[in-house]
């Protein structure tokens, strides 16, 4: 990934001072504005280039599209429900968290929830200090024995089970994404929710908060477990119903829960936490000095990684650039970007835009390049878009508003060509295809519409394609029109074939300026593409 200019960087809440020094000892100035109202907040960003926040800073469509040089959002801490990433990703915003900051603190906060629903611990010591002693009151259960199910088996899940295997606990567990044979590794059965929720003592859930887990626990799901069954959230308020944990605790459905996050931050509503069988934190899952010192030291470290074009840890939003570390990554977006520019002249007499378009990689040594090198091609493409400013991150959702259909494959079928990006572009039921590679680390076009070159071209410097059919004056011609401007020839490309209309290629010194001259003859003998 090549460098990302970062020269200054807005922190808009309390994060360890760690955070700024790394900041700052790598060359980027930090601004710390703490508890800012939406409208300062929107008033301050347009000077910066990067934004750190952690839980309490909500950044929305209107902030980010307040941010004129904004080009990354770290969160100091896990997930990103915070943050409008669609509306970041549409302007080409790097949205990243620190995904290992709080992973233990998040587990230990979890493990001592389960432990105090099983003995009553925080009842007992209000009992206490009220000056009673209810020691009948307060018979707990043991932990040994007891089935706790994950909903959740990502890294927070993981630690919450082996620290909770220690007490002999059963470990089941449910992830749509982490494979069974991944969590049997460390020692947790992974089994469909339908079968997983009456076999559960203990529930404790660590999914983010998304359409598919809003509400995860509701009345239906609550009736499937056992009676009694107690649940820990210190995830995201929302997983669990409130409304329909309350009712589950009322009819003794739900023996106690443990809850730490809540839909409303604070909770206007104290139904749930005057409940005598809730244990409740107010969101501390991540508030332990460790933690905070581990999540402002990792969101800096990513920034100035990203800065450096060394790595993109804890990204959300730029899968395109995962692969794109490497020297030869670099060479291979240029070309991507550059067989891009190229259809996109050759489209622009159409009628209509084009409207569909298909990238294929070929050989084995592309096939870690077939997201980036799409992202690549469409860049090229959409660079003369109106109204939008593509880059790798946002371009593909720039193409799906724009209506253009983008399909992609890869091909490592024996005796293909090694290193080749095809890419075919439709616009108004005409075809424009371009076949291109990387030699001697420069991006070179072999193919352009079924010409194909006797020299691969280098697409590099100013070019000037026409088709014309094979004329022994043509290249004499087009000397002297680009003679007559100013302009000198460096090099020519033809065709290996010499029948019909077929593409030649001329790189000039410099770039065009007025040149009527050349596309009268070029409309006369020619079709001029760049």
């Amino acid at each position: 990934m090549a460098p990302i200019r970062i020269r200054n960087v807005l922190i808009s809440e309390s994060v360890d001072p760690l955070c700024r020094q790394i900041l700052e000892e790598n060359g980027v100035q930090v601004t710390e504005k703490h508890n800012m109202k939406k409208d300062e907040l929107i008033a301050e960003i347009k000077d910066f280039d990067g934004l750190i926040v952690r839980s309490a800073t909500k950044v929305t469509a209107d902030i980010i599209d307040a941010a004129a040089n904004l080009k990354i959002i770290g969160r100091a801490g896990t997930g990103v429900d915070n943050v409008d990433v669609d509306a970041a990703t549409k302007k080409g915003i790097i949205v990243m968290n620190t995904p290992n900051g709080n992973t233990v603190s998040a587990a230990e906060l979890t493990c001592a929830m389960v432990m105090s629903l099983a003995r009553y611990v925080p009842q007992a010591t209000m009992s206490m200090k009220a000056g009673n002693w209810d020691r009948k009151k307060y018979m707990g259960a043991e932990l040994y024995g007891k089935t706790l199910g994950i909903i959740g088996l990502g890294r927070i899940g993981k630690e919450v089970a082996s620290r909770m295997q220690s007490f002999g606990m059963k470990t089941i567990g449910y992830d749509p994404i982490t494979p069974s044979e991944v969590s049997a590794s460390w020692g947790v059965e992974h089994m469909p929710l339908d079968q997983l929720w009456p076999q559960c003592d203990y529930i404790t859930v660590h999914t983010p908060l998304m359409p598919s887990t809003l509400g995860l626990l509701n009345d239906e799901t609550f009736a499937k477990c056992k009676k009694g069954v107690k649940v820990v959230n210190c995830a995201r308020g929302g997983i669990i119903d409130e409304a329909a944990l309350l009712r589950a605790l009322e009819s003794g459905q739900c023996g106690g829960a443990g809850l730490d996050v809540f839909v409303e931050e604070p909770p206007k509503d104290r139904s749930l936490v005057d409940h005598p069988n809730v244990v409740s934190c107010p969101h501390l899952g991540a508030s332990t000095k460790e933690a905070q010192v581990r999540c402002g030291q990792d969101i800096a470290l990513q920034i100035v990684d990203v800065v450096k074009g060394k790595g993109l840890a804890g990204a959300v939003n730029a899968q395109a650039l995962d692969n794109t570390f490497s020297q030869k990554s670099h060479q291979w977006i240029k070309l991507g970007e550059a067989i891009g520019a190229l259809l996109q002249s050759c489209t622009t007499s159409a009628e209509q835009p084009f409207s569909q378009v298909q990238i294929t990689t070929q050989g084995d040594c592309m096939k870690s390049t077939t997201g980036y090198m799409t992202s690549a091609v469409m860049v090229g493409l959409l660079t003369q878009h109106p109204d939008s400013c593509p880059n790798l991150i946002n371009v593909l959702s720039l193409a799906t508003d724009s209506g253009v259909t983008v399909n992609q494959s890869h091909s490592s079928s024996e005796g293909a060509a090694p290193g080749v990006c095809k890419v075919e572009v439709l616009a108004n039921g005409c075809s424009y295809r371009a076949i291109g590679s990387v030699q001697g680390g420069v991006p070179v076009l072999l193919e352009l519409s079924g010409s194909v070159f006797r020299q691969p071209v280098s697409l590099a410097g100013n070019l000037i394609f026409f088709k014309s059919s094979a004329n022994p004056q043509l290249l004499l011609s087009v000397v002297g029109l680009l003679a007559a401007e100013g302009v000198q020839i460096e090099s020519f490309s033809a065709p290996t074939d010499h029948a019909g209309d077929l593409w030649y290629c001329v790189g000039v010194s410099s770039p065009l300026g007025d040149m009527s001259a050349l596309k009268a003859f070029v409309q006369e003998v020619a079709q001029l593409c760049i």
